[in-house]
């Protein structure tokens, strides 16, 4: 049986739905309802879309570095790497050159497809961030990334 044990809150409010934990977990689900909505309209999905995002910026990842980067299982990254392959999107070669990493570069149909879907995507950010006064948007981000940061230790 277990005991009453009173746990030491990490701020005053007793209401879990003002924790911290909980608002980014509310924030996070709302991000990605409204980035479904808007991918969906453009055939792709999240972890696609991030995957196209990242080879524009780092073309040559390979698929492990990928799926760390969005927040993905390798075999999940795999799947999101073969669909974008299925459509098009990417290219890998059929073989790894030494290891088993198989580097993967947007098409340009790649190209154009994420050109077509980035304003729709970082509107919905833009949404997101206008919520907020302008000035604290940097402190934002640095204490979001230090918690980020905290728990990762």
């Amino acid at each position: 049986m277990l005991e009453n044990v009173s746990a030491e809150r990490p701020h005053p409010t007793k209401d879990v739905t003002q924790h911290v934990g909980y608002l980014l977990k509310r924030t996070q689900a709302a991000l990605r309802g409204a980035m479904d909505k808007v991918l969906r309209e453009h055939g792709l999905t999240v972890p696609q879309y991030a995957t196209l995002e990242l080879l524009a910026l780092h073309p040559g990842m390979s698929n492990a570095d990928l799926a760390r980067a969005t927040f993905v299982t390798r075999q999940s990254g795999n799947v999101v790497l073969r669909g974008l392959q299925e459509a098009g999107l990417i290219t890998r070669p059929a073989t790894a050159d030494h290891g088993r990493a198989r580097p993967a570069r947007l098409t340009e149909e790649g190209d154009a497809r994420l050109a077509a879907v980035q304003a729709a995507v970082y509107a919905v950010e833009q949404r997101m961030v206008d919520a907020i006064p302008a000035q604290r948007l940097a402190a934002l981000l640095a204490d979001l990334d230090r918690m980020a940061a905290a728990l990762e230790e």
